[in-house]
């Protein structure tokens, strides 16, 4: 059972979307950690729009928090309130949210995966993102990618349902993106391994 599975097996919407990546997948799954996930300058303004009201907000700690970081990882996500609710390396990584998402900063609420599984607050609603590499027959891998997301109430559903009809295409454009930086950082790092192997 995929991690996702058990932490959110019932959800109101969902996102999926994969790659096939020319590498092995422990070299995909180093990947996924390590790789600039917002190389793209379309991937990069879409994230910078989605933080401009926080920074807006308070400049000088948004300023400060980007200040010197050239890249952005999954450790960047991390320290924005996502927290890695279980890791099942070099298989899948899980990611979960809480907050009202719809709102300008998000309203992000601390997560672990006891209170994950735990009952919701009202007015919000809980994501859980995955990254997942699956072996191919005959070498490489798939790398996937699915975000789930479950509201507390109507009132909820409502508010994200409005949201997620204006976001939805940029969050497929991010995540599309994302796959394609781990795998071309993954078949680079394959190929040299080659090279230096022959």
């Amino acid at each position: 059972m995929a991690l996702i599975d058990d932490y959110m097996p019932a959800f109101d919407v969902t996102e999926r979307h994969r790659t096939t990546v020319a590498a092995p997948p422990a070299a995909v799954y180093a990947a996924l950690r390590r790789t600039d996930i917002a190389a793209s300058p379309l991937v990069r303004a879409l994230l910078a729009l989605r933080a401009a009201p926080t920074a807006l907000r308070a400049p000088r700690a948004a300023w400060r928090a980007r200040r010197g970081r050239a890249q952005v990882t999954l450790a960047d996500f991390e320290r924005r309130g996502f927290t890695v609710l279980a890791e099942d390396a070099p298989r899948e990584l899980l990611i979960g949210l809480d907050g009202k998402f719809w709102t300008p900063d998000g309203a992000l609420c601390a997560v672990d995966a006891a209170s994950f599984r735990g009952p919701m607050r009202p007015g919000t609603a809980r994501a859980a993102w995955n990254f997942r590499v699956e072996p191919l027959p005959g070498g490489g891998a798939t790398l996937s990618t699915e975000t789930r997301v479950r509201c507390a109430d109507a009132a909820a559903r409502r508010r994200f349902r409005a949201y997620w009809l204006v976001v939805r295409p940029w969050s497929g454009v991010i995540r599309r993106a994302m796959l394609g930086a781990v795998r071309r950082a993954a078949e680079g790092a394959a190929h040299g391994a080659a090279r230096v192997n022959e």
